[in-house]
């Protein structure tokens, strides 16, 4: 039986306390609080559809905006992703997703390469869900895909709703992760020519 793949981590700042904890083989399983509503309701669904089981608990500077909570917890979920993949032998590596939500419609692609990077193709600036920025979304990902150092592609490539727009982002975003991070059954090598992915 393989060993489990979880982590646990905990971040403290002078902005924020954030701790998270993560179970890659999950069933999808959430216990979120960040104190941002909206946030909490996209983290769900990064369980959800990722078929993660996943804890978030942040107390943040709210009293100022939900920059410094949102970008926080994507670091820290990002940190403890990397963790769980320990030595990342027999994943495969690369993931793609193509979610519909109503008239939105977003694609993620990702590359567990140990090379930290983001395009983000999303027109959200200076757009609102509630009391949620929508421009945090790229923050969230910028942080996660930094810290769980992969490449992350994601595009909106139509939508009217941010709502929807910001769900269908984060529903491509969960199921394209599960599909690079799970364990391919054919090969316990490292997925790389060079024997190693870099860290």
């Amino acid at each position: 039986m393989p060993e489990p793949r979880v982590a646990e981590l905990a971040r403290n700042t002078a902005e924020t306390r954030i701790a998270v904890s993560i179970r890659l083989d999950g069933t999808g399983e959430a216990q979120v609080a960040t104190g941002v509503g909206f946030f909490d309701h996209m983290l769900t669904h990064i369980a959800k559809h990722g078929l993660f089981d996943l804890t978030v608990e942040a107390a943040g500077d709210l009293h100022i905006d939900a920059h410094h909570t949102v970008e926080d917890a994507g670091i820290t979920l990002g940190k403890a992703f990397r963790e769980a993949l320990a030595d990342m032998r027999g994943v495969r590596r690369f993931g793609h997703a193509v979610v519909p939500m109503d008239e939105a419609l977003a694609e993620a692609a990702i590359d567990i390469s140990g090379r930290p990077f983001l395009v983000f193709q999303a027109d959200l600036a200076g757009k609102r869900v509630g009391a949620f920025d929508a421009e945090l979304a790229e923050e969230f990902f910028r942080a996660f895909a930094m810290n769980a150092r992969i490449t992350l592609h994601l595009e909106l490539r139509r939508g009217a709703n941010v709502h929807h727009c910001i769900e269908a982002l984060f529903k491509a975003f969960a199921r394209a992760l599960d599909d690079a991070s799970r364990r391919d059954g054919r090969s316990d090598a490292v997925p790389s020519t060079k024997g190693m992915l870099d860290v």
